[in-house]
């Protein structure tokens, strides 16, 4: 799938985390299943859309509602949540395949990236200083620095805001479907290398089994790819 770089480059790159960087959503689901089993209820292939690459708030609104518990005990939920899985995470989490040597080359080309996660800041932060300690991100946006996460397209607008770029200009890597959908509706060509949930092909995305396929040309091509300009994008 390795191309050789054209000169039409991205704008920027915006990063998802979990997932996509780092192999953290195996930790994330080990933390929703203990999390559920305190709850009484069992997490199971049925709950994933409602975990996976999805915010904290959300996964507790999920767990709260299926055990039909009081919602007055979201915001215990969603801290226990956010505490189990920050030990996970900063108990070390590895990069996945290829990530490093992406990250290198953007910073050899001159093209900027950020990173763009609906986790909280504090776990942001934690994998930032472990894991991707030493990537110079231009700057990094957690769940707590938009008012709406993903899949709402704010994080990415934001972000491409922040670059004073057109998102139709930027690349967005993903992993999971929600991420996905708010980088699409942002406007963001997107890279799709999936993990733990499948995701549905369409127009503006582009399709890698690993970072280690992908290299700057695989990038600007993504930009080439038509986009479905009819559909609105979520406001």
């Amino acid at each position: 799938m390795k191309t050789t770089a054209p000169a039409a480059l991205p704008s920027a790159v915006l990063f998802d985390m979990d997932g996509t960087l780092v192999d953290t959503e195996v930790l994330w689901w080990e933390t929703a299943r203990e999390v559920a089993a305190g709850l009484g209820h069992r997490l199971s292939d049925a709950d994933a859309p409602e975990v996976v690459g999805r915010a904290v708030a959300d996964t507790a609104a999920h767990l709260i509602g299926v055990t039909g518990g009081d919602p007055a005990e979201l915001p215990g939920t969603a801290a226990e949540l956010t505490d189990s899985f920050f030990r996970k995470v900063d108990a070390g989490a590895p990069l996945r395949p290829g990530a490093a040597e992406l990250l290198a080359a953007l910073e050899g080309a001159g093209v900027p990236f950020a990173l763009v996660s609906a986790s909280p800041r504090s776990v942001v932060d934690a994998v930032v200083a472990g894991s991707l300690a030493g990537v110079d991100f231009a700057f990094t946006l957690s769940a707590d620095d938009t008012v709406r996460t993903k899949p709402h397209p704010e994080p990415y607008r934001a972000a491409a805001e922040r670059f004073a770029a057109d998102p139709a200009a930027c690349v967005a890597v993903e992993d999971s479907p929600d991420g996905t959908a708010s980088a699409d509706a942002a406007g963001c060509a997107v890279l799709v290398v999936p993990s733990l949930l499948p995701v549905a092909p369409g127009q503006g995305r582009t399709f890698a089994r690993s970072l280690e396929e992908v290299d700057l040309g695989v990038l600007a091509d993504c930009l080439r790819r038509p986009r479905d300009t009819s559909a609105p994008s979520e406001s």
